[in-house]
Order: structure tokens, then sequence, then C-alpha cells
């Protein structure tokens, strides 16, 4: 046997034996996944503490106050709630006429329809979450129809969960298959991927689940269901902005963020406008690339903006 014909046969054999690599995981293999959660929880701190002060202002509230994603995910929802809910963005715009106005509606998928025929303002998308929220624990058929009814009613924008189990259980190809297919229901209308954060519990975890999310068809990524606790943390946001900023330098795409859940003061929202401002930098400080998943929010921000207390939503 040639030394060629050897080469040809040992290569053949290796080949052969070599475990199939996915391409999620060699796109995983470009970024670094060690991460330190004491380290990530002492520049958060030291960032908090140097830097949310300067962004402690009326425009940077004002700004705020356009990145809302004005959410009801109640139980109790109903035609009438869901109604009147979209009725006060309407009267909004007419009483504030200077403020901008909330980006975003988010409700239930049954109740798109009843949003889209009532919203009277422009520029306000009507967001739906989908794929059996908040657990996305059902069978890819039912997050594929419900996601695709959701837009026939007039939903703009889908919000679908990880399918955290497959992630935890160690399945990026299932998770990145399931997003994808969801992507594709969803073609141009933006899909944000909810990492659920609080079940992932490190960094390192959030980082590969992110840029998963990301490599799979994500147009944004988002902290939490604000169903389970922990929801959003600064740390989280932290690694998500990083691996958000990370993944543009590597591709080139811009994929937004959304921190959601838990954010009950000014001050959090503050935080998290820093972090994005300070990892991620002007190009993302608009309504299209940060948006935040409230509805307490929206009443504190406004009385703060105008001095007193206010409870218009």
């Amino acid at each position: 046997m040639t030394e060629s014909n050897i080469h040809n046969e040992h290569s053949h054999t290796h080949r052969h034996d070599a475990p199939r690599v996915s391409k999620y995981e060699e796109a995983l293999a470009k970024y670094s996944l060690d991460i330190d959660d004491a380290e990530v929880r002492a520049a958060v701190k030291k960032l908090i503490g140097e830097k949310v002060h300067e962004n402690d202002t009326p425009e940077v509230k004002r700004f705020l106050m356009g990145s809302i994603e004005l959410t009801t995910l109640k139980t109790t929802d109903s035609e009438e709630s869901v109604l009147a809910f979209t009725e006060r963005v309407n009267r909004f715009d007419d009483e504030y006429p200077d403020l901008p106005h909330v980006a975003t509606i988010c409700v239930y998928p049954c109740f798109a329809q009843t949003v889209s025929q009532a919203l009277e303002v422009d520029g306000v998308e009507v967001a739906c979450v989908s794929g059996s929220f908040p657990s996305s624990q059902t069978f890819p058929e039912v997050k594929v129809a419900e996601t695709a009814l959701a837009l026939k009613d007039g939903a703009t924008e889908i919000d679908i969960v990880m399918p955290v189990g497959k992630f935890l259980s160690g399945d990026y190809e299932g998770v990145s298959d399931e997003i994808g297919e969801l992507k594709a229901v969803c073609g141009e209308h933006k899909m944000k991927v909810i990492l659920e954060t609080g079940c992932l519990k490190t960094g390192s975890n959030i980082k590969r689940a992110a840029l998963l999310a990301m490599y799979a068809g994500a147009d944004y990524i988002k902290t939490s269901t604000g169903k389970l606790e922990p929801a959003a943390t600064p740390e989280a946001a932290y690694v998500m902005c990083q691996a958000i900023r990370e993944y543009y330098e590597e591709t080139g795409i811009q994929i937004g963020f959304k921190p959601a859940g838990g954010i009950n003061s000014v001050t959090d929202a503050l935080i998290y406008y820093t972090i994005v401002k300070e990892l991620l930098g002007e190009k993302w400080l608009t309504n299209q690339w940060f948006r935040i998943g409230t509805s307490r929010l929206a009443n504190l921000l406004l009385s703060e903006i105008t001095g007193e207390e206010t409870k218009f939503f």
C-alpha cells in the first residue's frame, strides 16, 4: 500500500469517527464563555456607583418613556380590560403631546386583534408573547400555529421564550432549530427571544444562551418573562450586552436588548439604560434597539417628568 493510500485511509477513518460538530457549536467556539460571576458583580457595582447619576436627567427619562413596552399579561386580562389599556395609549398622545408615546403594547396573542383594531397612535408596535409563554413547554407545531395566528390578527412583533429545559440539558441544536423555525414564521416581523436568565444561574450560561438565540434568528434578546424570580438583574443584562457587542463585532448584525420583569423603579430603568450606554454605545440608544418591558414604570416616569404623582396608565 502506498504512503498516500495509507494517509487517505487514515483520514477517511478519522473523518468517520469524529463527532459531528453542529454549526451552533462551531459558532459558540468563536467566543469566550468563561465568565467569572464575581467579576461581573464587581463590574456592575462599579458601573452603577460611577455612571448612573450622570444619566439621571429629564432627557433620559423622556427617552425611557419612549422605550417602554407597556405590558399586560395577567390571567384576568379580558377583551374589555385590554381595550381600556389600549385606549389609555390613544389618550396619552392627546394629553401629553410633548412626550414620546410608549414603544409597544405587549399582550397575549388572543388580544392581538383587539389592540391592533383599537390602536390609533402611529409608531406603537403590537407585541404578543407567543410559543406557550411563559414556560415554552408545548409542541413546536402549537408554537408555530400560535405565532402565525398572532401575526394574522395584527401583531407586529413576537416575544418567545427560549426552550430553557432543552438548553439546560445541552440540546443546543434543538434550542436553535426551534428559535429558527419561529423566526421563519415571523419573517420580517421582529422576534424577541426571552432567555429567562433567572433559570440559567451563571454568566456563562446566559452568554451561551444569548449567542445561540442570536445565531438562530433573534432580533432582540430579552431577560425574563417576569413570571419567575429572579427576573431581570443588572448582572444578567451586563452579560447579555457583552454578548450583543461581541456578536456585532463578529457578524456586523445589530441585535436589540430588552430587560423585563421586576423593573419597579425609575432607578432600575436608569441602571439598564446605563449598562446599554456603556457596553453598547449610542447606536443602541434608540427605541428601535432598546426596549423595557414593564407596566409599572410608565406611571413612575410620568410622575418624575411632570413633577406630580400621576397614575395615567
